[in-house]
């Protein structure tokens, strides 16, 4: 095939595949920033009809994956700029670095090429799969129509350097909306890995595909490599470039901190993910990043120098669009904020980090010698942790490491040991033990007993939690991989589901949530193992050395007493009843208690040595704590054990003794804030301080949980105990608890109590904010709010000094009485205003009660208090956003139309309703939009007017007019150019007004004040919105002067209000419409309204809006996930008051009884009260006060299943305003077709209950369901802080960015990188780290590394179990994904396994009718087809088509594609008119949809063709038979078996991955065509350098700059 025609295909190949699809930016990864959408939805793109083709299947079923976002692929091209070292041979390798020319086709090609590197010849090459382009975006036609990126040619412009010199190249200015991913940053540029570049950019926007022309020439040179980085000042004139970059590298090269020496060869962070101890990445002191290299070929990979991004500490808040508000005195350039001199070192690092690792050898006493891969950069201490979890040295904890006779210091870095060098030996010598050292060594012998006990994760303690897939996978799918490969044959696979996960089925058991893992009946190895009572020991025992006494019961019942002693462990003839320290004869003495036990006991010898293989055989993410507790909300019946070291624990550090012990507690509060004063100027100092951030708050979060449930259960004495109980506060562990009560009437103007209750999640979010600005010299306080047993406690760190002094003396800046007294303060309002323009908050003044104007930059009851320790600290941030004045009437105050229309304003319960930050920055980001667009149109009327000169024009009236078409793209070139021009223009002309040039025309002048105006702008020379927290405020007044400024904000808000009702609303709806939302239950629903800044409050109006809907069928799923979200949350309200009455031994008859009124079908259930409760009088009325409750005790006795229901109903109208017609659980059930299983996995969740994993029959009218029995126990629900890690952040971008270019390799590297890098601050489990595996995954399955694939996929699935919760939707698609990739490997039962419990979960968490379910069932027949099991295979693909049909309509692909595959199954079995009827109804689709010409169509034609001639045969051979019976000359017939690999094929297809087969030709050809590309490019490159620079810097003066993206018309989606 020719080069170009085969580029050609290659591109019309890509046109097909890279559909964009109308998107949602905030529905992706938990790891993007969760951002508001813009209402302004990009509409879809007109395509020519033939090429719709892969909007195809792939397409349209492609499940939802918002990892990755493609940024230019609307345009035709892979990538923006192209780069394919990958394409050439491989001796010339990654080098020489291609340049394409001007022919797009041939950018495409070289996409291909660029992908080349990992197909093998005749291997398919991964074209994207379009459903990571689900999410395919408006990015471009933001980028564009807000006019916020440039492309210019600043950075790349010619440069001529020295040979012997690195070059720093820099991009140009290509800013997208902050919240948006950032498509490019430094990473965008092409590797120019070579010096003595000249590039050249010769942007053209005169047809619609054309693309960046762009040459590079490379010459080679040296070990000089090129480090790229993020340019400060982008507008430099091109001669200025030199100096610059030499500046910049002699700045990199002589930071000591960097640790580099120019020309040095070093390494980046390795990117291998499973690295060091369970893939934790370890810092040493020194802050460099060290992995252990755990593959040789690391070592033989080409070193290189890894430029980090520096971090943008606002980047995500900035206002609106990060580069279009100027403030006078920040100056910009080009949209480019100019960076203080000071950071200017900072904002160009290099980090280089060696890879060297080497092996050491260990000698331990009684095992043979072994060797150990160690990296320089780590510390001792982390050997000593991998000898504790080594099988063979697991019990030893007491030891040092030494090196010919030295002792190691724990805290030294390997590198920093003389003489430890590849081969050394290290010695493990046994020390002397102490008090400390003997309880470690306890406690770790009892974790090592317990370490396959689920016990602990069942109770939600130390952050364990669950995780099934093992019993899923039958262990470690890393291990069995190559077992199972073996067992392939078919017959060896049992693929019968579970009954109840069949399609249709009705049964919902819970059993089989947690299904008995064999492991878990542990081996038992001693009876007990306790502190003995003779503890501690008496002074003349302390004098021989001993340290405590143990008591042990073996298996064989033999009772033992040990004595620890300074030299260990041995037995002494002390009884239960009398004390005889001496030892025994035979002592036994042993250093370590295992030593002791193996020898007196022959059972645990054999018992502990099976434990340990079996616990060295579990995955590390089955073992490792999360951060924070997850709890589950259902568990089997335990026993109960004796466990000497939890007792200790839930004596000593657990209750209300904590702060009686010396040394023990911490200072939260210096703890927290030191951590945030840590240095942040380079990767390593963030990265430590991100870690220490992070862990800080996990202690915190833990502490404060443990404190709450010990105030809630009476076990702390509170500070003000005189007083009525609800007054109350605490203090604990250094940690200060208050009730969510309205405490002397505080809250009497804004709705008392119930707005007691809200202010602490509103202060949270407070916090929550103003540490994600992260501005130096400002404080928070640590916040966590827990609900527990229907109280709501906030627990805070405490402000040095506050306890000291009234808060009236305390309090320098704001309010502590609302508004009446105000103070305010310099210091405060300096630090204040940095947080003003993340934050939106519009500085102001307001009257105090002496009428005094006072100046704030925040809402009056934000207070400031200067610490002891001299931090300047706020708190009470509970109303950093502006009022939501749909819940807040006003009189005199009228509400736009829209609002009205919908039935608001409506009274709320309280007065602190509040716009979330999501809505406040989307509803920014749409008035910005509307500004460029005003401003644009008036500049254009006005150049008309110019150039007619006859007549004005109208401005003011056809720019409003103009508003509503904000969301239409013009159709044709012209306009869109026009437009194009228009709002660079616009933008230029804001930079230049803003920047107080006199160079601004008064008219031009005049257009932007209009405009700024018309949006509601505070500045009238820019775009600056903000907003007045205190408007609507009770009780607060503004003065006389500000009267304008006030009534502007009014309007503001309530253009915000009518904003989200008419906006956001209605978008989310969309958004569920198109399956770019797929919610599947109560929580997963919530997060996508709250991505849209609208608050659970609209819920009703959000499900009434479905109801309203012309597709409401379409939305069934969601309408379901939002009624059942109606009655659990309004029964959640109604079970916190009825919890408050019940005193703690009521506790699970009152629950269980509330489940039966709830949820049984039993008419009149009758609590079972506690018999001792109603007798014991006497001890009722002792502990009244304790009792926070002032109800009867028995009062929650009465309640009725009527009741309930008729207040649930009432709850649900009172709150959400939405009537449920239901007058009891089977009504409500039938009614909206609900599962009473999901109803009660969704209260358990909201309450915080647990229950006994056991058969419910709901259904039973003679019995109720549940018994207090049933009830295990009643979990904290706890809301806090989330740090995040931003550096990891920026590289998880950087690598979406790369793939969505088409560079997979280098995706895939950054992507490694920033995994390595969330290791370091998350520790080795967290959500987003789930999410980065999950994508790497998807990378390496693309790529063709099945194996890799399954093993990141594999630790994904279990830390989304354990972070997430084992039926967690995500949890769900993980498996999804893990099963494909188990298929991909031959691992086909496992696969099956894995599909039957992503189904099983589903069930339980939704039910049947989910458009999910179809690609599940999907899934499974396909598989089941591959197997041979044809009519199972048809119960699930038949399943799928009626749900697909139902959700998608029945005219679409995706249906189409169901069709086809039924086809195939009925073809297989033989039943070829039922397959004709099938193929037909597709066919009917593709050809309505594609045109008769689209390949789809034709294959689909050729399909029916063949199922004909087989269906003729079959007739004729059947008609033979009946005619000549058994004397018949049959004809054999064909029957097709489906082979493996078109069943993987298929389920590639549905599950959105693409791949375009290369032969072998195709792949020389294209690296010719490469090749002879370069050569001419090297013939050029002498002559066109001198003219470039020239060209560069004429083109600079003279035009104007251009947006960053070409926009065709049929692309702007």
């Amino acid at each position: 095939m020719g080069n170009s025609i085969f580029a050609n295909c290659c591109k019309h190949v890509t046109d097909l595949i890279f559909q964009t699809q109308s998107f949602n930016s905030s529905e992706r990864a938990p790891l993007l920033p969760k951002s508001p959408v813009s209402c302004t939805a990009s509409p879809d793109v007109a395509l020519p009809v033939q090429m719709k083709l892969d909007i195809s299947e792939a397409c349209k079923c492609a499940p939802l994956y918002p990892d990755i976002i493609l940024s230019n692929a609307s345009n035709g091209c892979l990538e923006k700029w192209p780069e394919c070292a990958h394409g050439l041979p491989e001796e010339k390798g990654r080098e020489e670095t291609e340049n394409v020319g001007e022919n797009s086709c041939l950018k495409l090609s070289v996409a291909v090429a660029s992908l080349l590197k990992q197909a093998k010849p005749s291997s398919a090459v991964a074209v994207f799969p379009v459903d990571l382009e689900r999410g395919s975006v408006t990015l471009l036609n933001n980028s564009h129509s807000k006019g916020c990126g440039k492309l210019e040619d600043s950075g790349l412009g010619s440069r001529l350097c020295n040979p012997d010199e690195p070059v720093v190249t820099v991009p140009g200015d290509r800013r997208v909306p902050d919240h948006r991913i950032p498509i490019v940053d430094w990473q965008q540029n092409q590797d120019l890995s070579e010096v003595g570049i000249a590039s050249n950019l010769e942007p053209s926007l005169t047809n619609p595909g054309a693309q960046l022309k762009h040459r590079t020439n490379a010459a080679s040179s040296g070990s000089c490599e090129t480090a790229e980085m993020p340019e400060s000042h982008p507008s430099m004139k091109a001669e200025k470039s030199q100096n610059v970059q030499r500046a910049a590298l002699s700045a990199l090269c002589t930071d000591e901190r960097t640790h580099m020496v120019q020309g040095e060869s070093s390494c980046c962070l390795p990117n291998d993910p499973e690295v060091g101890l369970d893939g934790e990445l370890n810092l040493g002191p020194d802050l460099e990043l060290s992995v252990l290299p755990s593959k040789q070929k690391r070592r033989r990979r080409r070193k290189r120098k890894l430029c980090f991004l520096d971090h943008l500490p606002g980047m995500v808040l900035m206002n609106g669009d990060s580069s279009h508000e100027h403030l006078p005195e920040e100056k910009r350039q080009n949209g480019h904020e100019e960076a203080d001199p000071g950071d200017e070192a900072n904002d160009q690092e290099v980090i280089v980090i060696q890879d060297t690792g080497f092996t050491v050898k260990i000698c331990a006493p009684g095992i043979e010698p072994f060797s150990l891969q160690v990296s320089p950069q780590e510390m001792v201490q982390e050997i000593h942790q991998v000898l504790m979890d080594r099988e063979d040295t697991c019990h030893r904890t007491c030891f040092s490491l030494q090196l010919d006779g030295n002792v190691l210091d724990n805290f030294a870095e390997l590198k920093t040991i003389e003489g430890l060098q590849e081969g050394s030996v290290l010695k493990v010598v046994e020390e002397p033990y102490t008090v400390r050292e003997a309880r470690i060594h306890v406690r770790h012998i009892r974790d090592l007993l317990k370490s396959l006990d689920p016990s602990d994760a069942f109770n939600g303690v130390d952050c364990n939690s669950l995780s099934f897939l093992s019993v899923f996978t039958e262990g470690d799918l890393g291990d069995s991989g190559k077992r199972k490969k073996k067992g392939t044959e078919l017959e060896q696979i049992d693929c019968t589901p579970p009954e109840h996960i069949l399609p249709g089925g009705k049964e919902r058991p819970l059993c089989a949530l947690q299904p008995q893992n064999r492991d878990w009946k542990p081996l038992q190895c001693l009876k007990v193992l306790t502190m003995s009572g003779w503890n501690p020991p008496p002074g003349n025992r302390k004098m021989h050395g001993d340290l405590m006494y143990l008591y042990v019961i073996t298996v064989e019942d033999r009772h033992v007493s040990i004595t620890v002693s300074t030299r260990g462990f041995y037995l002494n003839q002390s009884t239960a009843y009398t004390f005889n320290p001496k030892p025994a004869n035979p002592s036994f003495l042993s250093h370590s208690l295992v030593e002791l036990l193996n020898q007196i006991s022959p059972t645990f010898k054999k018992n502990f040595s099976a434990l340990q293989k079996k616990r060295v055989q579990r995955h590390p993410f089955e073992r490792i704590a999360t951060p924070f507790q997850v709890y589950s909300w259902t568990a089997p019946q335990a026993e109960h054990a004796m466990d000497c070291v939890r007792a200790e624990d839930a004596y000593t550090s657990r209750l209300g003794y904590e702060e009686h012990i010396p040394g023990q507690t911490r200072d939260w509060n210096e703890e927290l804030q030191t951590t945030r004063e840590l240095s942040r100027k380079n990767l390593p100092e963030r990265l430590l301080r991100e870690r220490a951030i992070f862990k800080v708050h996990s202690d915190f979060t833990a502490a404060a949980t443990r404190g709450a449930m010990a105030v809630i259960d009476g076990n702390v004495m509170a500070i003000n105990p005189s007083e009525e109980t609800k007054m109350q506060m605490f203090i604990w562990n250094n940690i200060f608890f208050s009730l969510g009560f309205d405490v002397r009437d505080h809250y009497k103007d804004f709705g008392g109590d119930v707005a007691a209750y809200v202010a602490p999640t509103n202060d949270l979010n407070g916090v929550r904010t103003y540490n994600a600005v992260d501005v130096e010299g400002l404080y928070t306080l640590g916040t966590v709010v827990v609900d527990y047993r229907g109280y709501r406690v906030t627990a805070q760190s405490i402000i040095p000094g506050i306890l000291e002094r009234e808060q009236e003396q305390s309090v320098i800046y704001g309010s502590i009485d609302f508004g009446k007294t105000v103070v305010s303060h310099p210091k405060y309002l300096e630090l204040l205003e940095k947080t003003s323009r993340p934050l939106k908050i519009q500085k102001h003044k307001v009257l105090n009660d002496k009428n005094e104007e006072v100046e704030l930059c925040s809402s009056v009851e934000c207070k400031g208090i200067i610490g002891n320790d001299g931090r300047h600290y706020i708190l009470d941030l509970l109303r950093t956003f502006p009022p939501d004045l749909n819940f807040l009437p006003i009189e005199g105050e009228e509400m736009p139309e829209e609002c009205k229309k919908m039935g608001f304003p409506k009274q709320h319960r309280h007065k602190l309703c509040c716009l979330r930050q999501e809505l406040v920055d989307a509803f920014v980001e749409h008035r910005y939009l509307l500004f460029m667009k005003l401003a644009a149109l008036q500049l254009m009327q006005e150049k008309a007017t110019k150039q007619e000169s006859s007549g004005l024009l109208e401005t003011g009236a056809s720019v409003e007019n103009g508003t509503g078409g904000s969301e239409k793209s013009e159709s044709d070139d012209g306009k869109m150019e026009e437009n194009v021009t228009g709002l660079d223009e616009v933008k230029e002309l804001a930079e230049t007004i803003a920047s107080d040039d006199g160079t601004v025309d008064p008219k031009s002048r005049e257009v932007i004040q209009n405009a700024c105006r018309a949006v509601g702008s505070i500045s009238n020379t820019s775009f600056d919105i903000r907003f007045n927290p205190d408007i609507f405020s009770p009780g607060v007044r503004f003065p006389e002067s500000s009267k304008e400024e006030v009534r502007d904000q009014k309007q503001l808000l309530k253009d915000a209000a009518a904003f989200l009702l008419s906006c956001q609303i209605p978008g989310l709806v969309k958004d569920c419409l198109d399956h770019t939302v797929l919610p599947m239950d109560g929580a997963t629903l919530a997060e996508a309204m709250h991505q849209r800044g609208i608050n659970m409050r609209y819920l009703g109006k959000v499900v009434d809006f479905i109801t309203k809907t012309p597709a409401r069928p379409q939305l069934d799923h969601v309408y379901k996930i939002g009624i059942s979200e109606l009655i659990t949350r309004s029964a959640k309200h109604i079970f916190k008051t009825y919890l408050q009455g019940v005193e703690l031994s009521g506790l699970s008859a009152a629950i269980s009884h509330f489940l039966n009124c709830f949820l049984s079908s039993f008419l009149n259930p009758v609590a079972h009260l506690p018999v001792d409760e109603l007798a014991s009088k006497k001890k009722n009325k002792k502990r009244k006060n304790r009792n926070l409750g002032n109800a009867d005790n028995t009062a929650w006795a009465s309640m009725t299943p009527q009741e309930l229901w008729k207040n649930i109903c009432s709850e649900a109208n009172n709150y959400f305003h939405f009537n449920l017609e239901c007058e009891n659980v089977d009504q409500a059930a039938e009614v909206y077709n609900l599962q009473k299983i999901t109803l009660l996995r969704e209260i358990s969740l909201k309450t915080g209950i647990q229950i006994l994993l056991k058969e419910y029959n709901f259904d039973n009218r003679h019995k109720p369901t549940f018994t207090e029995e049933d009830i295990l126990n009643i979990f904290p629900v706890v809301k806090h802080v989330n740090p995040k890690a931003s550096d990891a952040f920026h590289f998880f971008q950087s690598g979406q960015a790369k793939v969505q270019q088409g560079f997979l390799k280098e995706g895939c590297e950054l992507i490694n990188e920033a995994l390595n890098l969330f290791n370091n601050v998350y520790g080795a489990m967290h959500v987003e780290i789930c999410a980065c595996l999950r994508l790497l995954a998807r990378l390496n399955y693309i790529m063709g590394d099945y194996s890799e694939a399954l093993s990141n996929q594999q630790k994904a699935v279990l830390m989304s179990e354990r972070v997430l919760g084992i039926e967690h939707p995500n949890t769900i698609q993980e498996y999804m994904h893990l099963a494909l990739y188990c298929f991909a490997n031959s691992q086909l039962s496992t696969a099956l396994n894995l599909l039957y419990r992503a189904r099983y979960l589903m069930l339980l968490v939704f039910g049947e009718d989910h458009p999910e379910m179809a690609l599940l069932d999907n899934n499974i027949g396909l598989v089941l087809h591959g197997v041979m099991e044809y009519d199972l295979a048809l119960r699930f693909l038949e399943n799928a088509l009626v749900i697909n049909s139902k959700y998608h309509g029945s005219k679409s692909l995706k249906v189409a594609l169901s069709h086809h595959l039924v086809a195939r199954v009925y073809e297989s079995k033989a039943e070829f008119r039922s397959a004709l009827q099938h193929e037909k109804e597709g066919y009917t689709i593709y050809k309505n949809q594609l045109g008769e010409h689209h390949e789809k169509t034709k294959e689909s034609s050729e399909y029916l063709k063949y199922l004909t001639q087989q269906a003729v045969a079959l007739q004729r051979t059947m008609n033979e038979i009946y005619k000549n019976g058994s004397n018949a000359n049959i004809m054999p017939l064909k029957f097709t078996a489906p082979n493996m690999t078109s069943v993987l094929e298929q389920l590639n297809i549905i599950n959105g991955i693409l791949f375009i087969p290369l032969s072998q030709k195709d792949l020389e050809n294209l690296k010719a065509e490469v090749q002879r590309r370069q050569q001419l490019q090297e013939t050029m490159k002498s002559s066109e350098q001198l003219e470039a620079e020239d060209k560069v810097s004429e083109e600079r003066e003279a035009e104007p700059s251009l947006p960053s993206v070409e926009v065709p018309a049929q692309s702007s989606a």
